[in-house]
């Protein structure tokens, strides 16, 4: 590993650590910032000091008991500040150099978002100034923050809905309309493994008709969908895409494999579990992850390919290919081109439920609304089952991380993916958001597409 590597290890699994996360957990419920570790490297310092095994079983500084006296102890160990100035400063050295110009840029908004999620980490203990909700917006998604409008989808739904029979004159208008629909289409969550395993080979089966054929030859034998689907009782988070990459074959290849455990109370229609199969597998994340993995193998990513992070400019780019997976999958560009009006709702209550994520941070960290009333506006106004209305107002919207950073990075990345799937050619645009000319984030997509 060179230099950058070290940094970039350090820097990541650092931050990874302070906030209670463990990347070599196979499970959503240890996994946190970083979302995978596939180089076959060895883990870093940031890792492995003895005081970072404490910092993360107490759940780091976010954690209900903070262990300050092992925080205190993992940060003498562990100079993150110095890792992170690091990847700075060799990003300035890429991109000085003859072909470094994307790639240091890549670097360049790496830095930024780890560095402001080590502030958000000090003001978290009280050890340093609040951090402007501003900035950690625009680290993380590319631009300033703002409210979500939900009103054309609403109104599209609510169209479709009464084409399907659910009028929403009645009692309970548009969202008695939409619970109705919803019960009626209930994913039974005894049977979600022999579901998934149908959807998923439905969706790479589209996957090989309307995404491979734009890709690289290379990519043809590259598993786009290794990957289990196990119900998980009580977790905080709705679903959990594990991508986990360190199996390998015989001869020594990756055999590119993830879990994806999905919340055994989810209350979801079959419609919107088509949309969340597209998007958390294929031609989704675990395509996405496997994808980098196998050019990280091939030489033509770099190790920062390896170490893949939430709250980054680049996880606001993968949230929004997933986000846009089930039309590349259908090989179209609009929800109406979708062959089925009821997989058309299921779409645009996916998307609504992403507006009201990114609506949840804005009301709370922007515009500092009690969380009673963000859970009842997220209900409202975006649809959303009552059960995802108190997590997305609660566990993630009070989130001093993942509700000033990650929240709106789903919606900043749909509109940005969607919008250049529009302009750009399936040629362009599919190979570039995949990252076959290099690894990039929802910033420096545009100089790959200059």
């Amino acid at each position: 590993m060179d230099s950058l590597g070290r940094f970039v290890a350090d820097a990541v699994l650092g931050i990874d650590t302070l906030w209670g996360g463990d990347v070599m957990c196979a499970s959503g419920t240890g996994r946190f910032i970083a979302d995978s570790w596939f180089s076959d490297e060895p883990l870093p310092p940031a890792y492995t000091v003895p005081a970072a095994t404490r910092v993360r079983e107490t759940g780091g500084v976010s954690g209900k008991n903070v262990d300050r006296q092992a925080v205190e102890e993992y940060l003498r160990q562990v100079n993150l500040p110095q890792a992170i100035a690091g990847i700075r400063d060799e990003a300035r050295k890429i991109e000085a150099g003859k072909s470094g110009g994307v790639r240091g840029q890549y670097l360049q908004g790496l830095a930024l978002c780890l560095e402001t999620m080590w502030d958000l980490a000090m003001e978290t203990l009280g050890k340093g100034t609040p951090v402007p909700y501003a900035r950690c917006v625009e680290s993380s998604t590319g631009r300033p923050p703002e409210a979500s409008r939900p009103e054309a989808k609403r109104e599209r739904v609510a169209e479709l809905l009464g084409r399907a029979g659910h009028s929403t004159s009645s009692s309970g208008g548009l969202l008695g309309a939409v619970d109705s629909w919803r019960r009626d289409r209930v994913v039974p969550m005894a049977s979600v493994r022999a579901l998934g395993a149908a959807m998923i080979a439905h969706f790479d089966r589209l996957s090989a008709d309307n995404l491979l054929p734009y890709l690289p030859r290379d990519f043809g034998p590259v598993p786009r969908a290794n990957i289990e689907f196990l119900p998980i009782k009580d977790a905080w988070f709705s679903g959990s895409m594990n991508y986990l990459g360190r199996a390998r074959n015989s001869d020594g290849s990756p055999q590119y494999e993830a879990s994806y455990e999905i919340n055994a109370s989810l209350q979801i229609s079959v419609p919107e579990f088509e949309q969340l199969v597209s998007h958390e597998v294929v031609p989704g994340h675990v395509t996405t992850f496997a994808y980098l993995q196998n050019l990280y193998v091939r030489g033509k990513a770099g190790f920062e390919a390896t170490v893949l992070t939430m709250n980054t400019r680049a996880a606001t780019l993968f949230e929004g290919v997933a986000n846009n997976a089930i039309l590349i999958a259908h090989g179209v560009t609009e929800i109406e081109q979708l062959p089925d009006e009821d997989l058309q709702i299921g779409v645009l209550l996916a998307l609504l439920q992403d507006d009201a994520k990114n609506q949840s941070s804005y009301l709370t960290w922007g515009e500092g609304v009690p969380r009673e009333k963000v859970a009842a506006a997220l209900r409202r106004d975006f649809l959303v089952t009552e059960e995802r209305a108190d997590k997305l107002s609660g566990a993630w919207g009070q989130h001093p991380l993942l509700g000033r950073m990650y929240l709106p990075a789903y919606r900043a990345g749909t509109e940005r993916v969607a919008q250049l799937r529009r302009i750009h050619p399936a040629d362009r645009i599919l190979p570039a958001i995949y990252g076959c000319s290099g690894l990039v984030d929802i910033v420096t997509i545009d100089e790959i597409l200059k």
